[in-house]
């Protein structure tokens, strides 16, 4: 068969994102902190942007295209029932190209309260490597000995316990492992106790002998029977060291005073700063709407450069226009991408506080189910971009800060009607926070427990649910003393 060459016209369609509509979806995804950054970064790269550094430019503008910036409302979210009614409150910035404006909302920055709390924060811990070393310049060990102690510190875990052998250590120094191990005894009597041990038997141990325990009954339970005080298995050591269960007990207590993880007050972690996208407050029988744009700069595209091209374009070489052309559309976009993601911002928290009207009274315990697309078919938008809005997005309400995925939950049937997974978490929280630790709720008393509350659920999702919250199973939470 003779292969041929030849022309065929076909016709299909397909969707391609231009790199102005891949802007506006990255912008409407990103947290607020990193909107900042971009908005920032364009501000920076062009020229064709420039920030808005009084409140009288804005002023005038708004004198020359008079319009009504203290409130723009997105409609009643309740019916005339008398309940609290949820508005949404800006302040409008314009922007003007080609004689179109566009707005985009503002807010000077969080509540007051909000301030307070961030003032009231405190600063990170000292770190344990910083502690340790610090303490290594104390003693009066040689240049030596010196250098495989801080080695030594600075392989040390998050909970102050070595990682490398004795073994590795040595060979990296070429010294011998009896050299290694008494520089790590010295290391070992740092502050905190137990510091440098090799595993939790060996930081107790350190901690013991500190305080002059050694060979005491606690001392024999930390030696020989770790493994059955971790499942409670307190007759087995009674039986083991010939003690009555009571003379047992009483040791345990003595072993609670000891730190476990030696470094627990000197972690230092990042800071993680959750900056909300949207706050609602309460102000008189009504929820308030309004956006975080503190830290955003204020945004206008450039006069001289818009006259440039307006009377001085007949001047402008073929390059240099089309320059300025790019760089004033690119601005252009830009600010309606700004202002398109601020209007759907509003619309879904709007659309989701209307589904979720009763949480802002009552807080979780009245969240109710909701899914993706009962919020797209309320605001008229796709399910995609929906979760688009709520990734990484931050809500601050009268009940604290939740992310905005928060409020869309699977629902469970109960006797008072339909409740979410979140509301059915914070039940079970809130009844083995009242248990009698004697005697925990194990997963059949706790469904017993939420069915005398009209909440039908399965032990099994009791028990995933459970683990969920961080909330160990009731063998693990009983308490003997």
């Amino acid at each position: 068969m003779a292969l041929e060459i030849k022309l065929q016209q076909k016709l299909s369609q397909s969707l391609v994102l231009t790199p102005q509509l891949q802007q506006a979806i990255k912008l409407l995804q990103l947290g607020h902190q990193d909107y900042v950054e971009v908005v920032e970064r364009e501000l920076l790269e062009n020229p064709a942007l420039e920030e808005v550094l009084s409140e009288n430019t804005t002023r005038e503008q708004s004198e020359q295209n008079p319009r009504d910036h203290s409130e723009i409302s997105f409609g009643d979210s309740v019916e005339g029932d008398g309940s609290p009614q949820i508005r949404q409150e800006q302040r409008a910035e314009e922007f003007e190209f080609n004689g179109q404006f566009y707005e985009t909302a503002r807010r000077s920055g969080p509540p007051e309260d909000v301030i307070s709390a961030l003032e009231g924060s405190i600063s990170a811990p000292e770190g344990l490597s910083s502690h340790l070393l610090w303490q290594l310049q104390t003693t009066d060990l040689n240049e030596k000995e010196r250098q495989v102690a801080a080695y030594i510190i600075g392989n040390l875990d998050e909970n102050g316990f070595l990682l490398l052998d004795v073994s590795i250590i040595a060979e990296e120094f070429n010294y011998s492992e009896d050299f290694i191990e008494e520089v790590l005894k010295e290391v070992q009597s740092f502050d905190p106790p137990g510091v440098g041990a090799r595993n939790l038997e060996e930081s107790l141990r350190i901690q013991l002998e500190g305080q002059g325990k050694r060979d005491t009954l606690v001392w024999r339970i930390v030696v020989g029977h770790l493994a059955d005080l971790e499942i409670r298995n307190y007759d087995n050591i009674s039986k083991a060291l010939g003690e009555p269960k009571e003379v047992i007990y009483e040791a345990i207590k003595e072993l609670q005073n000891l730190e476990p993880r030696p470094a627990r007050n000197y972690e230092v972690e990042p800071a993680h700063y959750i900056s909300p996208d949207v706050y609602i407050k309460k102000i008189g029988n009504d929820y308030v709407i309004s956006l975080n744009d503190s830290g955003l700069p204020r945004l206008r595209l450039s006069k001289e450069y818009q006259s440039i091209l307006g009377s001085n374009s007949a001047s402008l070489k073929g390059t240099d226009k089309e320059y300025l052309t790019e760089r004033l559309k690119a601005a252009q976009w830009l600010l309606k991408s700004i202002h398109q993601r601020q209007q759907t911002i509003y619309k879904v928290t709007e659309s989701i506080m209307k589904h979720q009207k009763e949480f802002l009274e009552l807080g979780i315990p009245a969240l109710k189910p909701l899914v993706l697309r009962e919020v797209a078919a309320d605001v008229g938008l796709h399910e995609s971009t929906i979760s688009r809005v709520t990734s990484n997005k931050y809500v601050h309400t009268p009940h604290g800060v939740f992310e905005l995925k928060f409020f869309f939950a699977s629902g469970l049937s109960s006797g008072a009607g339909d409740m979410s997974s979140e509301a059915v978490k914070d039940k079970i929280k809130d009844l083995v926070s009242k248990e009698n630790l004697k005697k925990p709720l194990s997963d059949q008393q706790l469904v017993v427990a939420l069915k005398a509350e009209g909440i039908d659920i399965a032990r099994r999702t009791v028990a995933k649910y459970r683990e969920m919250l961080g909330i160990l199973s009731s063998s693990r939470r009983k308490k003997i003393f």
